[in-house]
């Protein structure tokens, strides 16, 4: 057995090696110099968290929680994310710190996974979490950050997807009523799983009229631009819809303000498997990445559940995400590779050096030590051979 297990690594883990290693923290660098520009305040947590507090509260799936038990018996959890544990250090420790409070982490969470379907079981999130404003300027400055710091981190190509549960579930309750919450739940998660086909067919077998129907199947076409706040006031007029959609307008008129409305866009039937959140949510998303690259949004039932009365919003970035699309957008290895033999050795270590001092990665490899050059150049954004004159290969 111990033959078998010599080189396999637990369902779900992964090794990171030299390469992704360095552009991970280049992307983690630059995203916690962003964050601390707008005034947040890093702090970490445990990575083991109490069952019955931060496991029970963080909104993840019972069976995706890696448990296990301490000396004196107490059921423990690998923290499932980071908002959960900085809710309880912010109702605790800092109950008494003046609001709102501006925290920012990063750090590994970890999330059990049931087959190798590509998921991983551990993986590293920098975030934010605003405590204590419950003002749509809340809501904006972490989408702005966000934004500003997906900007800094070097991705070109991104979209904020916006939405807001409270209109979500004030417009189904409006058509279906208060009967039956089994069929509201079940509708919603067609929508968290984007399964459009099936909540489509999961409506038109309801025995409602056909306006009804109608008003069901046009939640699905709001989506877009701002033009969707009109749209929507014609699905649903009840005043609980009526707010949440002037949430929206004027967190967007703010988002204005900061100039980043250009990446954003609206999705009224976003929906999120965090069952915490309660007003405005978001999602984000890069080409190419076939997986959700960041979320967040207002959650100001949570920390009431750590006996602290207070709003609260955030987001959080999936940093192995970021890198694979900061690595789709680029051509790949950004270093600088200088070729050298005996003779051309103090050369190129001299141009190793300024290139260095000019915040370059450089490697610097005698040409005895390559089995293919051709295949070493390739994996290189630029080689410098000094061996045959110095010429530039790109």
């Amino acid at each position: 057995m111990a033959k078998r297990l010599m080189f396999e690594k637990p369902l779900g883990m992964r090794d990171t090696l030299p390469f992704f290693y360095n552009q991970k923290k280049q992307a983690r660098e630059l995203l916690t110099e962003e964050i601390s520009n707008f005034g947040y305040m890093f702090m970490d947590t445990p990575i083991l968290e109490y069952y019955e507090t931060v496991g029970e509260a963080s909104a993840t799936l019972d069976q995706q929680l890696f448990k296990l038990l301490d000396q004196q018996g107490h059921s423990l959890v690998l923290r499932p994310d980071m908002t959960a544990p900085i809710a309880r250090v912010a109702a605790s420790q800092l109950k008494r710190a003046e609001f709102p409070l501006r925290l920012a982490y990063d750090g590994p969470v970890f999330r059990a996974q049931q087959t190798e379907g590509g998921k991983p079981a551990q993986f590293e999130q920098v975030g934010t979490e605003l405590i204590g404003d419950h003002s749509s300027y809340g809501d904006a400055e972490v989408i702005a950050l966000l934004i500003r710091s997906l900007q800094r981190a070097g991705l070109q190509d991104f979209q904020i997807t916006i939405g807001h549960v409270g209109y979500v579930r004030c417009f189904f309750k409006e058509i279906l009523g208060d009967d039956d919450p089994a069929l509201t739940e079940e509708l919603m998660s067609y929508l968290y799983r984007k399964n459009h086909v099936g909540y489509q067919e999961a409506v038109k077998a309801l025995p409602l009229n056909e306006e009804a129907k109608r008003a069901l199947m046009g939640l699905l076409k709001l989506r877009g631009e701002d033009e969707v706040f009109d749209q929507s006031k014609s699905l649903a007029r009840n005043q609980e819809c009526l707010q949440a959609i002037n949430e929206l307008k004027q967190l967007y008129k703010i988002l204005k303000q900061y100039q980043v409305e250009q990446y954003v866009s609206f999705d009224l039937n976003l929906i999120s498997h965090m069952d915490y959140y309660t007003g405005i949510l978001f999602e984000g998303y890069a080409p190419n990445l076939g997986s959700l690259l960041c979320n967040g949004g207002r959650y100001d039932q949570l920390l009431p559940s750590f006996q602290l009365n207070a709003s609260a919003t955030g987001f959080a970035i999936h940093l192995e995400r970021l890198v694979e699309a900061l690595a789709k957008q680029s051509n790949g290895d950004e270093r600088i590779g200088i070729l050298v033999d005996d003779d051309t050795f103090a050369d190129g270590l001299k141009q190793a050096q300024d290139l260095r001092q000019e915040g370059k990665s450089v490697l610097l490899q005698h040409v005895d030590q390559v089995p293919d050059l051709q295949q070493f150049k390739a994996e290189l954004v630029e080689a410098i051979d000094l061996t045959t004159g110095g010429g530039h290969d790109a």
